[in-house]
């Protein structure tokens, strides 16, 4: 029998989850000789995905939901036996706040963009200046094509600054959780520059290639979740692993690069060899473990933000301004502190018991970076305070949840593709067997982490000729 290649990938979120899975899937349907070892530096799995069950509710700390038409993450589930557990989001109106007033998201805006006339026309978020304004994209030439740009410059050449600060913006700073002028078109939206250039105009390319839903037809559902929570995906997938291919609480300090394999050195002071490397572990790791190789110093220009997340519970009664609606999203011009509003007890009616009401407020927008560090009470009280301005909330919540999260978020600042399609070369010259995958390189939502996690395990069969998928 052939001598088994070891495998290590470094890191339990959901990247690394996803990789040990096809690898080890792989393994077995083509009887491959591959030893496959996950190693995560905490003593639990999942990385941002964490869920808690509490007093009849399922609570998510960290992501909520993923897009249903991204298929990685729905086709996961479903090998990992959880097909008969997925849930679409409960549809209905979701809402901007702008100028301390709640105003519907005008119905056929694609991530901000407006594809319909009159309900743009009669949309209260903009004056008529600002309407006209976003009009010019019908006749405005298109960008020559060129470098990389922020997506906040972008946006605004094309539709002007208000459709971008009442509307574009809070969408797109509430899912990269940072400041659209700094964030790249390249690296999160390549499809808008591409609209641009094709069709000459955002609204006339997004009419031409949206998809049209029958005209009597219901909403469809844009997100899907797990009856029992994301983080049954996690212990799915780790439970679909072999005994003993994980290793937690224990930390890679550093990778050696030998002749014709790789030493990890560990955190308990031991060593392990192996064949292959796949880092599913944040930018800012990958450069602390190779730190010997200089072309690894473009991720120390990289920026990760923090963000806190507030979960409150209440009896249905205390709402006294019940909005038929899923949530609603934050102007950066308000003086409001929270970014966003969850009524999660609507968006997902199985996560909340009956006769009670959850909300989850999302709070860290560029600027107030120091809210994520106040104390539990006073973050509650930003929210409450928040709250009873736009919904009239004036009890206090039978219980109520504050999540941190330092660093989590990794800006795509301007240059992110190419700065990172730099490192990869070197590594595949320098450090042949070693990949990256996860949300600091490729995508931040949970199919975009899964998809990079099954790109790693084709790089891995092809590199060590084994067969691929």
């Amino acid at each position: 029998m052939a001598e088994s290649n070891k495998v290590i990938i470094i890191g339990g979120g959901i990247s690394g989850l996803t990789a040990a899975y096809y690898l080890q899937k792989e393994k077995q349907q083509h009887e491959l000789p591959l030893d496959v070892q996950l190693i995560e530096a905490s003593r639990r799995l999942g990385g941002k995905i964490n869920t808690l069950k509490q007093d009849g509710y399922t609570i998510e700390r960290g992501p909520d939901s993923f897009l249903e038409r991204k298929k990685s993450a729905t086709r996961l589930a479903k090998e990992v036996g959880l097909e008969d557990k997925l849930v679409p989001n409960g549809t209905g109106q979701s809402y901007i706040l702008v100028n301390e007033k709640l105003h519907k998201m005008p119905q056929g805006a694609i991530m901000g963009i407006p594809t319909r006339i009159r309900p743009f026309l009669f949309s209260g978020l903009f004056t008529p200046a600002g309407k006209i304004r976003a009009a010019f994209d019908l006749a405005k030439s298109k960008q020559k094509a060129g470098d990389d740009q922020s997506l906040g410059l972008f946006f605004r050449r094309r539709l002007g600054n208000q459709v971008v600060e009442n509307l574009i913006e809070p969408l797109l700073s509430g899912i990269y959780a940072g400041d659209i002028d700094d964030l790249s078109l390249q690296a999160t939206f390549p499809h808008f520059y591409e609209l641009e250039q094709d069709y000459g105009s955002l609204i006339k390319g997004l009419r031409k290639t949206r998809t049209r839903p029958p005209k009597k037809a219901k909403k469809p559902s844009m997100f899907r979740t797990l009856r029992h929570g994301l983080s049954s995906l996690v212990d799915a997938t780790a439970d679909n692993l072999e005994p003993g291919a994980i290793r937690k609480g224990l930390q890679v300090d550093h990778i050696e690069k030998k002749q014709d394999h790789y030493h990890l050195l560990l955190s308990d002071g031991t060593v392990e060899k192996c064949d292959a490397v796949v880092i599913a572990a944040p930018f800012f790791a990958a450069q602390r473990m190779l730190s010997q190789y200089a072309f690894m110093d473009a991720f120390k220009e990289m920026k990760a933000t923090s963000v806190a997340n507030v979960v409150m519970a209440f009896d249905k009664s205390a709402i006294k301004k019940d909005i038929d609606g899923t949530g609603f999203v934050v102007s950066r011009n308000s003086k409001f502190r929270i970014t966003a509003c969850t009524w999660t007890h609507k968006k997902w009616p199985h996560t909340t018991p009956e006769g009670k009401v959850m909300l989850r407020c999302y709070l860290g927008k560029p600027g107030d970076q120091e809210v994520v560090d106040l104390p539990d009470e006073e973050i509650v009280a930003i929210a409450l305070k928040d709250l009873n301005q736009t919904m009239n909330i004036t009890a206090q919540p039978d219980f109520s949840l504050v999540t941190r999260w330092h660093n989590a978020m990794p800006q795509y600042s301007i240059g992110h593709k190419q700065r990172l399609q730099t490192v990869e070369d070197n590594m595949r010259r320098e450090l042949p067997g070693v990949y990256l995958a996860g949300g600091s390189y490729k995508g931040i939502g949970l199919p975009d982490c899964i998809d990079q996690g099954e790109a790693a395990v084709d790089h891995v069969l092809q590199y060590l000729n084994l067969t691929s998928r």
